[in-house]
């Protein structure tokens, strides 16, 4: 199966261009927060989408209609269908699908209609609050947008959930039911309710208020948590053959998947990373790759304490003395973490790096800690010519995704 489009909406920008010039600079897209009064939460950074212009993707009456994570949704199919060149109307809508992750869904729906809720009063309460909130609608919208009748469906596995997407889409492309899938993930919770859930687990950093631009530090010493960001990734995927009787140029190759759950606790990562590591080896073994054929790994790296040192676990497991080799990084230490949306947008920086035959750096990583001493590309992009490489995806509840994907000669 090929990608032939890429959509983003990111805190790096909106469009392909706009995020590979950041990622290829290491430029951070995190700062303080703007969308409503955080002072009173001990984080005060966040990754938001700046700039990003509604109305280019939707008229008014669809914004008041949607939540934002849906917005994101829509503007990433649309930029993904159009690098894609796929036609519309579409010739065979029955074997095009849409599966948009999300971790979370509208938050900020639910967030606005507490008030009135708690004062009981109806007539205050949207009648598009309940479509606004489904974690299913930004997949529905989309599939709505562009006319694709087959399956359509949110997969909602916490910070796996826009890997979950890719894979469920690999497979539907392979048994051979869909051509076209508009597959990938989107959220937007930067609001009071999300910072102060996230912020009573103690997840997100709160050490760095004051220069935000520095909170997320994937793999440094001095981590102290997640930095919150939003915005959505999609990626058009199709099987070979359809791509070549369209004339369409595949980008890469999705190549394998794996999928496991640690099966250990509500938050934290499984210690010794055996499910993590589990899913990485099935996504090789599902790509027929061998440890060896893999130059760079966008890891999860989320910038907690334990969930960074158990990966670099997870990673010498998998590749033995071959890991020390490997180019890994945490793009997240750009973007923040995108929950829901993650695993899409960094599959989707995975490809790029492929195609541009270039590692994007983890930038804030000043002071290695000694539990990951792999080659975190730190500060600085590195040009890299990629066979194949992973994406990772670790989410709460222990469930794990991994992509493969590989060079298209």
């Amino acid at each position: 199966m090929v990608v032939t489009g890429i959509g983003l909406v990111t805190p790096l920008g909106c469009g392909v261009s706009d995020n590979w010039a950041a990622l290829a600079a290491g430029r951070s897209g995190t700062g303080p927060i703007t969308r409503f009064d955080a002072s009173p939460s001990p984080s005060r950074v966040a990754g938001e989408v700046s700039g990003f212009e509604a109305e280019r993707f939707l008229d008014r009456k669809e914004q008041r209609r949607t939540d934002l994570f849906v917005q994101y949704a829509v503007a990433a199919a649309q930029l993904a269908v159009e690098d894609a060149g796929l036609r519309l109307p579409l010739e065979n809508p029955a074997r095009v699908g849409a599966i948009v992750g999300t971790g979370i869904g509208g938050i900020k729906s639910v967030e606005d209609a507490v008030p009135a809720v708690v004062e009981k009063d109806v007539r205050r309460i949207s009648p598009f609050l309940i479509p606004r909130l489904i974690p299913s609608m930004a997949a529905s919208q989309v599939a709505m947008r562009f006319g694709a009748r087959g399956p359509s469906y949110a997969t909602s596995s916490a910070c796996a959930s826009g890997a979950h997407a890719l894979g469920d889409a690999l497979q539907l492309i392979r048994e051979g039911t869909q051509d076209v899938v508009i597959a990938g993930g989107a959220e937007a919770p930067i609001c009071l309710m999300g910072f102060l859930g996230f912020a009573a687990m103690r997840a997100l950093s709160t050490a760095f208020n004051e220069t935000p631009e520095r909170a997320s530090r994937p793999f440094d010493v001095d981590r102290d948590g997640f930095v919150m960001g939003e915005g959505a990734g999609i990626l058009i995927l199709e099987s070979l053959e359809h791509a070549r009787a369209r004339g369409a140029q595949p980008l890469v190759e999705l190549a394998g998947y794996g999928a496991t759950c640690d099966a250990h606790h509500v938050t934290q990562p499984e210690p010794d990373g055996v499910g993590a590591a589990t899913c990485m080896t099935l996504a090789l073994e599902d790509a027929g790759l061998t440890p060896g054929d893999v130059d760079y790994v966008n890891a999860h790296g989320t910038g907690t304490e334990l969930n960074d040192a158990i990966e670099t676990q997870a990673l010498k497991r998998v590749f033995g003395e071959h890991a020390a080799r490997l180019a890994v990084s945490s793009t997240k230490s750009m973007t923040g973490h995108l929950l829901g949306a993650a695993g899409a947008v960094e599959a989707a920086f995975t490809a790029l790096a492929i195609m541009r035959g270039m590692a994007p750096p983890t930038i804030n990583l000043d002071r290695v800690d000694a539990a990951c001493d792999l080659d975190y590309v730190p500060h600085t992009a590195r040009s890299l010519s990629i066979r194949a490489a992973l994406s990772n995806s670790f989410g709460f509840g222990g469930t794990n995704a991994c992509v493969a994907l590989r060079r298209v000669d």
